[in-house]
């Protein structure tokens, strides 16, 4: 653990968890490595990523996939076949922070403001998790390490839904009206699953460039 738990700006510092761990079953590829116009999504939320955090840390079950990042850590599920909410425990377990945000790896509009907004909120609550109108966004989130004993109880109960655990825990919910400034276009929260969600994300890519002109 750091000595100093809070960085200049008083805030506490905070790890970056990317969760490469799923089976990519509907995609039929790691969706890590898979290209929008050029840019494999790992390098695009690393990049986001080397903007915020002192440590960045991806858990995946390929660690021999991503040697070529020398500046991660790589760890592997504590709890093996536990989905997300045990890739959310393992990275909390690592982290040398007392916060983490958490991200899968297929969110192509990840936003280095919205995850410092995040930040930002954190200090006073063990969850920092958005909330819009589909419900709890917990894959693009902060989590404090609080959080790991209720974690441990549910994982070796086998009860895997994130949210399960939010009734135990200090939740702040970040409002779609907090969220709106960093996700006009509402695709902040949008993942790949498919073909057809890649070749949309690189349409959505080219308007988003469209816009700014």
């Amino acid at each position: 653990m750091t000595n100093d738990l809070r960085s200049k700006d008083g805030l506490p510092h905070i790890s970056g968890i990317i969760l490469s761990g799923g089976k990519n079953s509907r995609m039929g590829a790691n969706k890590a490595f898979l290209e929008i116009d050029g840019i494999r999504l790992i390098d695009q939320t690393l990049a986001v990523y080397r903007q915020i955090f002192n440590e960045i840390i991806i858990v995946t079950n390929e660690p021999g996939a991503y040697l070529e990042f020398n500046d991660v850590t790589l760890v592997t599920d504590i709890y093996k076949e536990k989905g997300p909410l045990g890739g959310i425990f393992t990275g909390l377990f690592y982290a040398q922070n007392p916060y983490i945000f958490v991200s899968a790896c297929d969110l192509p509009y990840l936003s280095a403001d919205f995850i410092l907004h995040l930040r930002h909120l954190s200090g006073r609550h063990d969850v920092i998790v958005p909330e819009t109108a589909e419900g709890y966004q917990p894959l693009c989130a902060v989590y404090s390490r609080n959080c790991l004993p209720v974690l441990k109880k549910r994982l070796e109960m086998d009860k895997l839904k994130i949210t399960g655990f939010y009734k135990d825990a200090r939740v702040l919910s970040v409002t779609e009206n907090q969220i709106r400034p960093f996700d006009a276009r509402g695709l902040l929260f949008r993942n790949l699953n498919t073909p057809s969600d890649l070749k949309n994300a690189g349409n959505n890519k080219n308007n988003q460039s469209l816009d700014k002109k």
